[in-house]
């Protein structure tokens, strides 16, 4: 398939750069697999599209302030955006400058910090720490960073980012933007879904910043997926096990979800272990584990709406964005979201 098979128009105005001004007050456009649009609801219905004994899988990862300015040895301005940690003296980052940094050369940090680049693996550089920070590498972008906000949101990130760029169940540090479908979820709601029957559990794939790299190629066959992190815990393989047997759904919430589920099944069953994956899920994907899915709207082209294309099929997510574009949804990662269920 052609990556222009999956392009759609859209106005930039409903291109989300703020979140509700309450947590939980989005829209939810309701899609049935092989039948298309069935709803617009609001995200607080969603516990009645949900029967007892259906499990949400989410993703507990957490943002790392991932974001750091500074300046290189000549004087230019520089930005960084953290894709891991490599150990603890050594970061994978993204660089933007004016001119490419060389090996050896130095980078000066806003809070004091010099590292030194060590060279590059592809898209990204390798910095060696030098001096100018005490504690550990992930802790200083904890302690100094700015909340990675994504390119389509027009603004520097702000204080309220810090709570709503994140979702009310991250845990471990290690995300470079969120997995965005649960930023929806209210303790009040998730305890509603509790008592009412609907179990979950908890994975972890921390989100890579090359997520948002675009699909270059026009086939998209010969594009290559960046690579994540992610764990599966006994706990969660157990739950999903569980449903299984007994005929009931595993509900992904968000795509970063789907991709951990999927990957970890790639031969077999969903074990418990620590994995990392460069799965690319487009149409002609076979689905072993997710029977429904809780997604944001993505953009035109990105691997994440190949692989929603991929679970729904291509024309009916397209007409639904493209219903969703006349009633004014918001796009994006603080935009609203969609359930696809059978």
């Amino acid at each position: 398939m052609q990556r222009s098979d999956f392009d759609f128009e859209l106005p930039p105005e409903l291109i989300a750069q703020y979140p509700p001004a309450r947590r939980g007050d989005s829209r939810l456009l309701r899609v049935a697999r092989g039948g298309g649009v069935s709803g617009d609801y609001r995200f607080a219905d969603l516990g009645s599209m949900l029967v007892r004994g259906d499990l949400l899988v989410f993703n507990d990862t957490r943002v790392v302030p991932a974001r750091m300015f500074g300046r290189k040895e000549s004087g230019g301005r520089l930005e960084l955006l953290l894709e891991r940690v490599i150990d603890e003296r050594r970061i994978l980052v993204q660089l933007s400058a004016s001119k490419a940094a060389r090996p050896g050369s130095r980078l000066h940090l806003d809070n004091d910090a010099v590292l030194e680049v060590e060279g590059r693996q592809g898209e990204f550089y390798v910095l060696r720490f030098v001096s100018g920070w005490g504690g550990g590498l992930l802790d200083m972008f904890i302690h100094s960073g700015h909340i990675p906000l994504p390119p389509y949101i027009r603004r520097q990130a702000e204080s309220l980012d810090r709570e709503r760029y994140q979702t009310l169940y991250a845990r471990e540090y290690g995300a470079v933007a969120a997995p965005t479908a649960g930023l929806h979820f209210t303790r009040e709601q998730l305890h509603g879904l509790m008592t009412r029957g609907i179990e979950s559990a908890f994975i972890t794939l921390h989100v890579g910043a090359g997520t948002f790299q675009p699909v270059r190629e026009q086939d998209i066959d010969a594009h290559h997926m960046h690579r994540e992190w992610f764990r599966i815990t006994p706990a969660a393989s157990e739950a999903i096990a569980q449903a299984r047997s007994r005929g009931r759904r595993v509900i992904a919430v968000g795509t970063t979800t789907v991709r951990a589920l999927e990957a970890a099944a790639l031969d077999g069953y969903p074990e418990p272990g620590e994995y990392e994956t460069d799965i690319f899920i487009r149409p002609g994907h076979e689905f072993r584990v997710v029977d429904a899915m809780i997604t944001n709207f993505h953009l035109p082209g990105s691997t994440l709406l190949m692989l929603v294309c991929a679970f729904a099929g291509r024309e009916i997510i397209l007409k639904a964005y493209e219903h969703a574009v006349r009633e004014g949804y918001r796009f994006y990662s603080y935009g609203d979201a969609m359930l696809i269920t059978d």
